[in-house]
């Protein structure tokens, strides 16, 4: 039962990764990504690492996703002919 539930983790694991390397779109990236890492979290407490989980969860499913929105939020900003205006 166990080896069951690892490996439907890792083929979603491996799905999810693959989805977010063919998006090409930032914003919905980082959206995947933080999926990437709730899927992350879940595989590690399932190999009995629920420490590296929970730090992958924060990490990886709120601060990295988090950071590359408000990235592109200001690129996408400055980008803007009308700001150049004022």
């Amino acid at each position: 039962m166990a080896d069951a539930v690892i490996v439907v983790a890792l083929l979603l694991v491996a799905a999810t990764a693959t989805a977010a390397v063919a998006t090409r779109d930032p914003a919905r990236q980082a959206l995947v990504l933080s999926v990437l890492g709730v899927l992350l979290a879940t595989l590690f407490t399932v190999l009995q690492a629920p420490d590296v989980g929970l730090s992958q969860l924060a990490v990886g499913s709120a601060v990295t996703p988090l950071l590359i929105m408000l990235s592109v939020r200001k690129v996408r900003r400055r980008a803007r002919p009308e700001d150049d205006a004022r």
